[in-house]
């Protein structure tokens, strides 16, 4: 007896289960908007060095005193971080010459002034986050991303041990405390703090959506079921370009992002508690009620109305009481848990090992991703859109050809499309456009199986855990991407290598792992054993 017969009598895919999809829905579109956040909240403006008493020049236009004062690159545009340390006068006669004596070039000595008409004001103009501080501002998203790492083993043990829903209320309730707390920083470090604290209670909700829907939702509707969630992160990145350029004054970007989660905290109200948890926590009257729920909701009327009536749910119960009570005494699931047995440990490495090429290529093509010479809201906006098709095409190709088969060759596709820009000529700029977008779409099409496939790998009594160890692991890898791009200065192309060979060798890892196409959902250890 499995829960999936229970489904067939309760209706796997109906009004109960699309209602919960589209409630789960809500927090989904909201964490690309933290996630991508930084790319607005820290953007750096235009600047050059405050030049002191600037009322003695007032024969002079701006154009006249920033070229007596600032000194120029070799394009000619005026440099960020220096500036002369007495007045040029006999530039105005030949701008063309540029001092050669580098001892009256100085660093900023009295702050700088900002070009607001893109950003009102960011972290970067509101702390001064630029030349010398310019690693503090990019700080503020590893800040952000250590939480996320954190959080993602916190969650995935706490909504093993107390529950899906419970600890999707808690992740979104934090999420908003902290979200305002950010949003009313009144200094660098509080910042970082509550960064950091958003990104661990957001990784709760990252870990907790979609095995929350997945465990509502019968075989043959669990692919669709992950798609249509995924979808939803795309829009949210398409969200994020229009609410950053409608509110360009961060404390506010910040209050207009975390906003949605007193929806999301609203409607969550109307989903369940996962059924399949509640019976394994010997909850089963509990778990009968939503049942019934879901019946009545899909028009099946000839469910049993109370839980002593209903055989396939005693059965099932009894069946997964016994496994519970045949563990060895004392003994409680944990992530060691993931790798105690042989079957078990090898989805756990090989997964792990996949998650980290999955993330670590995402990241790299997304923060080098350039070449369509559009605004950065609309860049947002495009790549967004780009990850629609994507991630519809996967649909149709897991289901045809299978999980294993498109995790691997999606990410490997990803690395080839690295590898080919590497090759290609910098002035063939629109090859070098098209080939990494189908990159990016690749790499998106990686990152919508592995969510989907992971779900399925993993038991019931384990998969929150397991959840949580990948994406801790996966954490790890976009937290190093951005680290690859120092390695140019030990050869130009060494990145693009790097993140080549990782996304080629991850993406064949996953040929050694399962394949769970039209495969029931495993309830114990056992029956992945």
């Amino acid at each position: 007896m499995k829960f999936e017969d229970l489904l067939l009598e309760i209706g796997g895919f109906g009004r109960f289960q699309i209602l919960i999809l589209f409630i789960l829905c809500l927090p989904r579109i909201n964490l690309p908007m933290h996630f991508l956040l930084h790319n607005f909240l820290a953007a750096t403006p235009p600047h050059h060095c405050a030049i002191p008493h600037q009322e003695a020049f007032v024969n002079l236009t701006m154009e006249e005193v920033l070229l007596i004062s600032i000194p120029r690159e070799p394009d000619g545009t005026f440099r960020s971080c220096e500036m002369f340390s007495q007045p040029q006068f006999h530039l105005l006669l030949n701008s063309s010459l540029q001092p050669e004596n580098s001892s009256i070039i100085q660093h900023c000595q009295h702050g700088w002034v900002y070009d607001h008409s893109q950003f009102t004001s960011t972290i970067s103009t509101q702390w001064d986050l630029v030349c010398e501080q310019r690693g503090l501002n990019q700080a503020t998203a590893t800040f952000f991303f250590i939480g996320v790492t954190m959080g993602a083993v916190v969650f995935g043990y706490l909504s093993d041990r107390f529950g899906r829903k419970a600890m999707l209320l808690l992740s979104l309730v934090c999420s908003l405390i902290f979200g305002m707390l950010s949003a009313a920083s009144v200094s660098y470090t509080m910042l970082s703090i509550t960064r950091t604290l958003t990104g661990v209670a957001l990784s709760g909700v990252s870990l907790i959506v979609l095995p929350l829907g997945m465990e509502w939702v019968d075989i043959q509707h669990r692919t669709f079921s992950g798609i249509l969630t995924s979808i939803f992160w795309s829009i949210g990145n398409m969200l994020l370009a229009m609410v950053a350029y409608l509110v360009r004054e961060w404390h506010w970007l910040l209050v207009a992002v975390t906003g949605p989660c007193l929806l999301s905290i609203v409607c969550l109200w109307w989903v369940p508690e996962s059924a399949r948890w509640l019976i394994a926590n010997g909850q089963v009257k509990q778990a009968h009620r939503h049942l019934l729920r879901c019946a009545r909701m899909n028009g099946r009327k000839d469910f049993a109305v109370s839980p002593e009536e209903d055989m396939s749910l005693i059965m099932y119960a009894q069946r997964t009481v016994l496994q519970w009570e045949h563990k060895k005494p004392g003994e409680s699931y944990s992530y060691i848990s993931l790798f105690r047995t042989p079957v078990l440990r090898k989805i756990s490495l090989c997964s792990g090992a996949v998650w980290f090429g999955v993330a670590f290529s995402y990241y790299g093509m997304s923060m080098n991703l350039t070449g369509f010479g559009l605004n950065m809201y609309l860049s947002q906006f495009v790549f967004g859109i780009i990850e629609i098709p994507a991630k519809i095409i996967m649909y149709v190709v897991v289901n045809r050809v299978g999980r294993r088969q498109s995790q691997a060759w999606a990410l490997i596709l990803t690395g080839l499309c690295i590898g080919a820009n590497i090759i290609i000529p910098k002035p063939f700029t629109s090859l070098r456009s098209v080939v990494a977008i189908t990159g990016k779409g690749f790499s998106e099409a990686a990152f919508t199986t592995v969510f989907l496939y992971t779900s399925e790998l993993y038991p019931t009594v384990l998969r929150q855990n397991g959840m949580g160890y990948t994406s801790f692991v996966a954490r790890l890898g976009g937290a190093l991407a951005p680290l690859v791009f120092l390695l140019d200065e030990v050869w130009r192309s060494l990145p693009e290598v790097t993140y080549c060979g990782v996304a080629v060798c991850c993406g064949s890892v996953a040929f050694l792992l399962p394949e769970t196409l039209n495969v029931r959902l495993p309830e114990g250890i056992e029956d992945i054993e």
